[in-house]
């Protein structure tokens, strides 16, 4: 449905463009766009990867727009004043969402397989996508990270698996409202905490994603979501947990390793028991496994052959992503970015002994004022007494937003708490502090969203580990 258009994307090297941008090339369209990071002269390897697939890259100044018969394509927040937009107005061109397009795919697929929830999409969905590829049913996968299995020296940035199968995986986002626009064959929800959005609002948008699913996947171990599955009528829901027996999918006999996890699974309606070993760690990582396991199910998959595929996942690019061990120091890069992925993380880690030393750049001055209580009280209560928490100043790359909360507001309340905290406002001098702390059994955590300079800088953090 998109051989003959012409799309620009505005902010093309973002996380969930990037991988649309590469879909719709790979299905016939003429694709181009413009990064503000281009500008910059920021990550250059990763814009290099877009014009080999043969998409055309501009300066953000709207010379990229030139007919009438391209269509813009853009996140949902971005401003009226950038160029591109004025360019697309004053021509006549049309202009939609990233999300918006997105859907128009994804609801023309055969099959649709959305994953949605506050945290563990991309990680599910990388799972799901995995297990389907490995069963033969060369399916599209829209993922917001690079997933390790199907990165190639030639194709480094494979956020996006392009098949010709009749499967369409992809995560959803619940912080713009976008959810609303997806009508699955298979939903699957992992969980709901605060982010971007109310609790209330959160309740609403999911509830209603999962009614108009024809299989509505749950995580019944998640009290918010397991509240919705009163919601969904019986025939299309399927649960999953550790905690509830009576669940679809239950996992039990969990073994935790530092680089792995294992478990059983038992599917109640077959009686079937079956071992599942990850080469990715943590308890968050075995409930998407499980929620992986029940959609693919759902899509067919024998549950044998999907165990024996998860075995061979190989996990994301920055979801606790080992960047190496160097003088008995581990460096380790991770997305953690919201109070629920943070804690994950920290749990998963302190499962085992080691000081950690974190730096946590949070993804911009909006969400500290969302979340910033509840990433105070999420490090107040995961940090150990020998931890220490560096937070460098918050990402920005431009634009209008209201920068008073800071991260010394952060700072301020986790030592209050009585944890290790220090607000290092550039993010080189946080670097060297890391690195004069640092000693051997210690591991250092780069944690922050938004910001692909975060992996360079946690390699550099690496190499300079005498």
């Amino acid at each position: 449905m998109t051989h003959a258009k012409s799309y620009f994307f505005c902010g093309i090297g973002g996380s969930g463009m990037l991988p649309l941008a590469c879909i719709v090339r790979a299905q016939g369209a003429e694709v181009a766009g413009s990064d503000r990071s281009l500008d910059q002269g920021r990550i250059a390897d990763k814009f290099a990867f877009l014009e080999a697939r043969g998409i055309a890259l501009f300066p953000q100044d709207g010379s990229g727009l030139t007919s009438a018969g391209q269509t813009l394509v853009t996140s949902a927040a971005v401003e009226e004043s950038v160029p591109d937009v004025q360019a697309a107005l004053r021509i006549g061109a049309e202009r939609i969402t990233r999300p918006q397009l997105l859907a128009r795919l994804f609801n023309a697929a055969p099959l649709s397989v959305a994953v949605a929830g506050t945290s563990g999409k991309s990680t599910t969905t990388g799972m799901i996508g995995w297990i389907l590829d490995r069963a033969g049913r060369d399916p599209v996968v829209m993922n917001g990270a690079v997933m390790k299995n199907f990165a190639t020296p030639d194709a480094p940035f494979a956020s996006a698996l392009v098949g010709k199968g009749d499967a369409f995986v992809s995560e959803v986002d619940e912080s713009d409202g976008s959810i609303a626009l997806y009508e699955p064959d298979v939903a699957v929800l992992n969980n709901i905490t605060l982010d971007h959005k109310s609790m209330d609002e959160l309740r609403g948008l999911f509830g209603d994603f999962l009614a108009k699913a024809r299989t509505a996947i749950l995580n019944l171990d998640d009290e918010e979501t397991r509240q919705l599955a009163a919601r969904v009528l019986p025939e299309r829901l399927v649960g999953f947990g550790f905690s509830d027996p009576s669940a679809e999918f239950h996992g039990s006999a969990i073994v935790e390793e530092p680089l792995a996890i294992s478990f059983n699974v038992t599917h109640r309606a077959s009686g079937r028991t079956l071992p599942v070993r990850l080469g990715v760690p943590g308890r968050h990582n075995a409930a998407n496994a499980l929620a992986a396991l029940a959609a693919a199910d759902a899509c067919g998959v024998d549950l044998a052959e999907a165990a024996r595929a998860l075995a061979g996942f190989e996990g994301l690019r920055r979801r606790f992503e080992v960047v190496g061990t160097r003088a008995g120091i581990t460096v380790i890069d991770d997305f953690g970015h919201n109070p629920d992925k943070i804690a994950a993380t920290l749990d998963t880690l302190h499962a085992f002994p080691g000081r950690l030393l974190i730096l946590f750049q949070p993804h911009g001055y909006g969400p500290l004022r969302v979340m910033g209580e509840q990433l105070i009280a999420c490090f107040a209560e995961k940090l150990a007494p020998e931890d220490v928490l560096i937070l460098p100043d918050p990402a920005y790359f431009g634009g209008t937003v209201e920068r008073t909360i800071g991260s010394a507001h952060i700072v301020e309340g986790v030592r209050a708490a009585g944890r290790n905290a220090e607000n290092v406002a550039e993010r080189a001098a946080a670097g060297e502090r890391l690195l004069a702390l640092a000693r051997p059994g210690d591991r250092i955590i780069v944690m922050g969203a938004r910001d692909d300079t975060l992996s360079t800088f946690a390699a550099d953090l690496l190499a300079r580990l005498a």
